[in-house]
């Protein structure tokens, strides 16, 4: 199959992010932990491969790995190698940058082509309050190493907090600035449906606002077209990206992207767990390739957007 299929709301599925571990070495406050899955019942490589195999059939370009924290597996350098004789187009990952430092150079030998890093602050004491444990020298280390083993794009996600980080802004872009790095400014999300809503009511910080400054500063705007038209600011030689709440229409009608749990389920909306399609045990039990694709099918034709726009 060359197109791309789309679901029943013609959006395309251009790239596929599988959560490889639910298993993590911090604890930040901001995360909810649905349950440690062990590891012995974790996705092998061989895995993992098979269902990049048949996404790449339907046409997704790109490959995200994420967590829990996806460099927490000894495996992590086989897995990418496994994703890379694919050829997708792009091969990324999401990690908070701990073990960054020594497997940066490893991860892109093995054909990983950018990474996005979770880093909050640049204050000890407040990172140390964060993630819960002082590690913030070697994730800098870790980000100097990707961007010099030659990862392009390497990304900061910054989730701004009131009252804990949101002074910090310009001191992370200054960072970024100094390395090259893209800074990314996430909004944490105020709803009901959110499952910590008490601590996001009292930390959400509003980007909007700020987002208008930025407006005023930079010396270029760009709008990412398939990534919830969020604007990149270009000021002084730096980049700023703002990534706003899920819980909006223009989220949902520009959704490329369709997930894999750590159980080996396909997730087809980010804000659901009551329509999920078991994959991996059909894996397990050898499937056909043609059988493979109609699950992957039928978890694409369970998408529909969590915000609709109004009919008018």
């Amino acid at each position: 199959m060359k197109d791309k299929v789309r679901d029943d709301y013609e959006r395309p599925i251009i790239s596929l992010r599988i959560s490889i571990t639910n298993r993590c070495n911090v604890d930040c406050i901001y995360c909810h932990h649905d349950g440690m899955l062990e590891s012995s019942s974790e996705m092998t490589p061989d895995e993992i491969y098979e269902i990049c195999r048949i996404a790449k059939k339907l046409g997704v370009e790109k490959i995200r790995l994420s967590g829990g924290e996806p460099l927490i597996r000894p495996d992590i350098v086989e897995i990418v190698e496994k994703i890379n004789s694919l050829d997708f187009k792009d091969i990324s990952i999401t990690t908070n940058g701990i073990n960054l430092d020594k497997f940066a150079k490893p991860l892109y030998d093995a054909g990983l082509d950018r990474v996005n890093v979770s880093l909050d602050t640049l204050n000890e004491e407040t990172y140390q309050m964060i993630v819960g444990k002082n590690v913030l020298s070697r994730v800098k280390d870790g980000i100097v190493e990707s961007c010099a083993v030659g990862m392009y794009p390497v990304k900061i996600n910054m989730v701004v907090m009131n009252n804990i980080n949101n002074d910090d802004i310009f001191d992370m872009f200054e960072f970024s600035k100094e390395h090259g790095v893209i800074l990314q400014l996430i909004e944490i999300i105020e709803s009901e449906s959110c499952d910590d809503n008490e601590f996001n009511s009292k930390y959400h910080y509003p980007l909007a606002e700020f987002e208008k400054h930025l407006a005023e500063i930079a010396d270029e705007i760009k709008v990412r077209e398939f990534m919830q038209d969020r604007k990149k600011y270009f000021i002084d030689g730096g980049e700023i990206e703002v990534v706003h709440p899920v819980d909006n229409t223009n989220f949902c009608k520009n959704c490329t992207r369709l997930r894999i749990t750590p159980e080996g389920k396909i997730k087809p909306c980010l804000l659901r767990n009551d329509n999920l399609v078991d994959l991996i045990e059909y894996i397990r039990e050898g499937a056909s390739d043609e059988e493979l694709v109609d699950i992957f099918l039928k978890g694409i034709h369970n998408r529909e957007p969590f915000y609709k726009e109004e009919e008018t």
